[in-house]
Parts: structure tokens; sequence; C-alpha cells
């Protein structure tokens, strides 16, 4: 199968083994993927990943052992775990120390063909949402994590750092919640979005320029910026006592303020995969705007210019119409 594959080198190949499901596991056409900061980062040498890249994706189910979940179309949940050690068995799936990961660690992913997920991984679309915005699942369940690990009041003062493609996601979720929300960027075409959905937003051009009204003012901070200099952004921000929810990954260690976080007694959360059932909900109730963030289309062909794309400064989503020949990005 035609297939981008991260090995020595980025590969675009067209004789790449077309994945065979075991048992249990349903074999899934791709229809389009989504390009995540993460394959970037996994380009770059993060986590050492090696072979079909992507986990953003739609698709229909081609072979499955149950002939009714033929013909449906799915998003899939990335972590393939093996559900009977402690972990697992305690409900902590996604932290199964047997786990792989769709197209992150040890499973071929969603930027090929073809691609396959066990059936307790699948959830099925509904038939009226668009295969645009199904893509977004997976990040928009990431964003719904925020949700489950940190309780948010209405009340609360809470600054999501970073106008990329997972902040945003982030923080229509967060809005959801009715806090104080500020979005703190800088890109000023990407705030404007937010502001477009009634969110207050500031634009700090510069990583040390923070608002000086907001520094140790914040009661929760996200940090959503993929720098390391985001941390030490959202350390000034946090109120003593505060919470601060990490949503990047970087390449390569960071450096941080770790006797801050003693002194002020700040709480720290690392927030990773989330549910897609809610995330599914909200994506059918047209109560966010997924489609605004699609900034640039690409067959699976043009797979290598596709991430180039995606990795210039104030780019948004761009996606991989796999089985499309037309050169549809710009």
């Amino acid at each position: 199968m035609l297939a981008l594959v991260l090995d020595d080198e980025l590969r675009l190949v067209d004789d790449y083994p077309a994945p065979t499901p075991a048992h249990g596991q349903a074999l899934i056409r791709v229809i389009k993927a989504g390009i995540c900061n993460t394959d970037l980062e996994l380009v770059r040498g993060y986590h050492g990943f090696q072979g079909v890249l992507g986990h953003e994706f739609v698709g229909l189910v081609e072979q499955h052992p149950d002939p009714d979940w033929v013909g449906r179309r799915v998003v899939g949940e990335i972590n393939l775990t093996c559900g009977e050690c402690d972990t697992c068995l305690a409900g902590r799936h996604t932290h199964c120390p047997h786990r792989t990961v769709l197209g992150i660690a040890g499973h071929d992913g969603a930027f090929g063909e073809y691609l396959v997920l066990p059936t307790e991984n699948l959830h099925p679309v509904p038939p009226d949402l668009p295969d645009d915005a199904a893509v977004f699942t997976e990040p928009l369940a990431a964003a719904f994590e925020i949700l489950q690990q940190a309780h948010i009041h209405p009340t609360d003062r809470v600054v999501l750092l970073g106008d990329g493609k997972l902040g945003l996601l982030c923080a229509q979720v967060l809005a959801l919640t009715r806090c104080n929300l500020t979005i703190i960027g800088r890109h000023a075409a990407k705030l404007q979005l937010a502001e477009q959905w009634g969110i207050a937003t500031r634009l700090v051009p510069a990583e040390e320029d923070l608002p000086a009204d907001l520094v140790r003012e914040v009661d929760v901070v996200v940090e959503c910026t993929g720098s390391p200099a985001g941390f030490d952004q959202a350390l000034r921000l946090v109120r003593p006592r505060g919470t601060l929810v990490l949503k990047s990954t970087y390449h390569g260690r960071t450096h941080a303020d770790m006797t801050a976080v003693v002194v002020d007694e700040i709480t720290l959360v690392g927030s990773r995969c989330g549910p897609f059932a809610p995330a599914l909900r909200l994506l059918n109730s047209g109560k966010v705007d997924v489609l605004s963030l699609i900034h640039a289309r690409y067959p699976l062909t043009d797979a290598l210019e596709a991430l180039e794309h995606a990795a210039r400064g104030g780019t948004l989503k761009v996606l991989l119409d796999v089985h499309e020949t037309r050169t549809s990005g710009g």
C-alpha cells in the first residue's frame, strides 16, 4: 500500500505491506487523516518511533469478524492495551505498560491506505457528521481529558497558553464550563478565531511579555504551546496553590524551576488521551468549530509536502485525503 514511513528518514513508499488484522481486530480503510504536532515531533526524533506515522483518522471498516461492523465509518482510540495486567484491570488502560500506540509507539498508523485496530478501540461516526469534522475526534477527546482531571468552576480564572490546533480545541472545551477564560497566543489571525467564539484573548508577541495583571493570579493554567518555554510561562502565571495542566510534549528534556512548584504548592497535571464519546457528541452537536481550523488538504501522494506545510509557523490543521490523488494543498 501507499504509506508515509519514518525509519532512518521520512519516505513515501508505494510498496509498504498492508496490515493483516489479528484476532479481534478490524481492517480499516483510511479516508482522512490529520497531521498533529506529535507527528512533527516524531519526525524530529521524539520517542524513537519507526513505521507509518499518523493517529488522527476517520475510516471505513473493510474486514471484521462481525459482519455488522463492515462498512461502518469509524474513528479509533490510539492506545492498544493488553487488557490483562494490573494497570488494565484497575481501569487505567491508557497507561498499560505493554501498550502500543497508533502511529506513535510500536503500531503502524494512519498515514497509509489501511490500518488495523481492535474492536474495543473503535467508535462509530454519527451518520450526519462530515469526515472533515470526524477526523478531529482524537484531539478533541484529548481536550476533554482536561475536564476529567481538573475541576474547573465558573468562578475560576483560567488561562490557556498557545493558539495552535490543540490549544484552540482545548479553549472551546474549557469555555463549556463558563469559566473566566483567556487565551494567550502569538498569532493574531489564530486569536481572531477564538474571539469569534466569544473567548477573550491576549496577543503576546514575545515569550517574556506576559500580561502583568495575570502574573501569579490565575487559578488554572493549561499549557498548550508545544514549546519548553511554555512551562516557565505557565509557572509565572499560576497563583500559589493553583493548578497547571500540561498538554505539551517536547523532543528532548526541558529545564523547569521545580522549587517554585514546591514553594507555591502548585498542582501539576499531565494530560494526554481523552474520552471519545463526549468528543463525538460535541462534534455532532455543532457546538464546536473545527472546520475553521483546517488550513490545507493534500492527497496521500503529496504527504511529504503536507508535513512540510504543517511545520510552517502559523499553520493550523493540515489534512491528508488518503484515497484522493488530486493536489489540493495550498
